[in-house]
């Protein structure tokens, strides 16, 4: 029995008053039994976990030196590449999340390998070596999050044609760079119309796709929702990734495993940077539950992932007046 996993009824309450983490870690260059035994527990009860043994340290101290640049350089640069309605990729600080703004600063970009993804990318001027060494992350990451992938179909013990249908595209996969700042992102000369701030720096929500790859600085802020302990923090751990799944896992599992409820809350003392790899699954996916997990019945309807996807991004644009698409939203005992 883990102890970061399983906890008495008056730990519980203490782990939840003080935010210590029970995410555990398992080193994907040799994952041993416990830790399987620990990742099983942690994505049945909050969907995060960090990895060990990546072997991507030196990658990621030089996307963290871009990644500054990128926030530091003149507004000027990032307000020409300002994501719009006809294309959600570059620069943006006005994202909404269950209809609150957020107080963070954000750049996206796809699969920079491929041309006919790429040609949707929208770059900054002026910053040479950045596009390189993001490609590179890109890349990485990637693999990295295949990788994964294959810890949760082990710990599930998955057939192998339930395996392929569990699975991401690097092609429809994205990674999001953020800046969390100290107060309003956005200049006080561009406030007048926008929505309010909402009470965290990211409001509560959980990633629609399969699982995301987290780099996170050492400034801590990120939260996730546990069952059986609240709100937890995630805390930085040096040398590791945060995993945390998304809403096709909740699905694909038929609630056996539980997309990822996490906030961020307000930035008080310095900023914070994160870097988010969004797996995805192929554009054209239909999403459902795998029969082996549904043997009772499934909880979920089929949804085509490109309009689930569509519907999130949207939201995060404007108000709707309504809360956000949720995975929820097609349970079958609605």
């Amino acid at each position: 029995m883990n102890p970061l996993i399983h906890k008495t009824s008056s730990t519980k309450r203490s782990m939840a008053t003080y935010g210590v983490s029970i995410v555990p870690t398992v080193d994907i260059s040799n994952p041993s039994t416990t830790s399987m035994f620990a990742l099983d527990s942690a994505c049945r009860d909050h969907g995060f976990f960090f990895l060990s043994g990546h072997g991507l340290d030196g990658l990621i101290q030089r996307t963290w030196h871009e990644t500054e640049r990128f926030f530091d350089a003149e507004r000027s640069i990032k307000n020409e590449i300002v994501r719009d309605l006809q294309n959600p990729m570059g620069y943006f600080d006005r994202e909404l999340t269950k209809r609150k703004r957020d107080s963070k600063e954000v750049f996206d970009f796809l699969d920079p390998t491929v041309a006919a993804i790429d040609v949707r990318n929208r770059w900054p001027r002026g910053l040479p070596g950045f596009r390189e060494t993001m490609t590179e992350l890109f890349d990485e990451l990637s693999g990295l999050a295949d990788r994964a992938m294959s810890l949760i179909h082990g710990a599930l013990d998955l057939r192998i044609d339930s395996r392929s249908k569990v699975a991401g595209s690097r092609h429809s996969s994205m990674i999001r760079l953020n800046c969390y700042p100290v107060g309003d992102p956005v200049p006080e000369s561009e406030r007048e119309g926008l929505p309010e701030l909402g009470e965290t720096a990211l409001g509560y929500h959980t990633d629609p796709g399969t699982l995301t790859l987290l780099l996170q600085d050492d400034t801590g802020g990120l939260q996730a929702e546990s069952l059986d302990d609240g709100w937890i923090d995630v805390p930085p751990t040096s040398g590791t990734i945060v995993v945390n799944l998304g809403d096709c896992m909740q699905a694909w599992t038929n609630d056996r495993y539980r997309a990822a409820v996490h906030r961020v809350v307000p930035m008080t003392h310095r900023r914070r940077f994160s870097i988010p790899y969004f797996q995805n699954p192929a554009r054209n996916s239909v999403i459902e539950p795998v029969p082996e997990l549904s043997e009772s019945g499934a909880l979920y309807r089929s949804f085509a992932w490109k309009e689930f996807m569509a519907a999130r991004a949207y939201d995060n644009f404007t108000d709707l007046g309504a809360d956000d698409t949720q995975v929820t939203d097609f349970r079958l005992d609605r």
